[in-house]
């Protein structure tokens, strides 16, 4: 059983559901990033995905591009957010995916990147822009090393479609809010829960949903309806905010923490 398997397991049993932060590895730089990771943990995180800096992030909104670009400007790559998790794995074993579009992984070598995963503790992967219909190298490269790959779905997906993903993807499914960018938004979409909805007709697999995700009444509306939320924008926002304060880790901590419906 993977990681991400047990920790939804776990979850189902405790009748709970699961909170799972984004953050863009770099930004404001390394160091912080390792901390992060340990302190999203400690806060309740079920898993935790690192973003991989691109050039291009087509699929974020404005928030998430910003963080890319000052990691960039750092010369942050692949190499580092996998040397990242590495030294956070001393002081958690929460699961933890790579967040990344395709171009840096297929740079770096697929057979070369599952087996630097399974060296530094990596869980899974989503490339946010690899279509399901050209996944099989990678998926098989992925399996053979017991890694997850996750697929983003949409409320857009047809049924042909979600079958198709459902039957390549494993760990979990990550369901789209909505049609369009990353980004924080006031209310969630009702297309979200039908899209859930849709999934499980499909597949026994966990669905995490994101994309707007910012309020503690958010992740509880999830909660009714999915397994697991997902907030991005929102976190990556507060460490935007507070790049500056010296308290910056605890103050992201505090801000998942708060998410957290009691």
């Amino acid at each position: 059983m993977s990681r991400i398997e047990a920790a939804f397991k776990k979850l189902r049993a405790d009748g709970r559901g699961g909170f799972v932060p984004y953050i863009t590895v770099g930004d404001p730089d390394l160091e912080t990033s390792r901390a992060l990771v340990v302190e999203l943990a400690r806060a309740g995180a079920t898993l935790i995905e690192l973003g991989v800096p691109f050039s291009d992030p087509v699929a974020d909104g404005p928030v998430i591009q910003r963080a890319a670009e000052r990691a960039l400007r750092h010369g942050v790559g692949l190499v580092d957010v996998l040397r990242v998790l590495e030294e956070a794995r001393s002081e958690t074993d929460v699961p933890v995916i790579l967040f990344s579009y395709f171009n840096p992984l297929l740079q770096f070598g697929l057979e070369r990147l599952a087996e630097e995963c399974v060296r530094v503790g990596v869980d899974g992967v989503l490339a946010t822009d690899l279509v399901p219909e050209e996944s099989a190298e990678f998926n098989g490269v992925l399996k053979s090393r017991g890694l997850d790959q996750i697929f983003l779905v949409a409320p857009t997906t047809s049924d042909a479609r979600l079958s198709m993903i459902a039957g390549r993807a494993s760990g979990f499914v990550y369901a789209v809010s909505r049609a369009g960018v990353t980004g924080a938004r006031d209310q969630m979409s009702t297309e979200a829960r039908r899209l859930v909805g849709r999934v499980r007709g499909i597949t026994d697999l966990p669905v995490a949903v994101g994309f707007g995700v910012s309020t503690p009444q958010h992740v509880a509306d999830i909660w009714a309806y999915a397994d697991a939320a997902v907030v991005g924008s929102a976190l990556v926002s507060e460490i935007e905010k507070h790049a500056a304060q010296t308290d910056l880790v605890t103050r992201v901590g505090d801000f998942a923490r708060a998410l957290l419906p009691h």
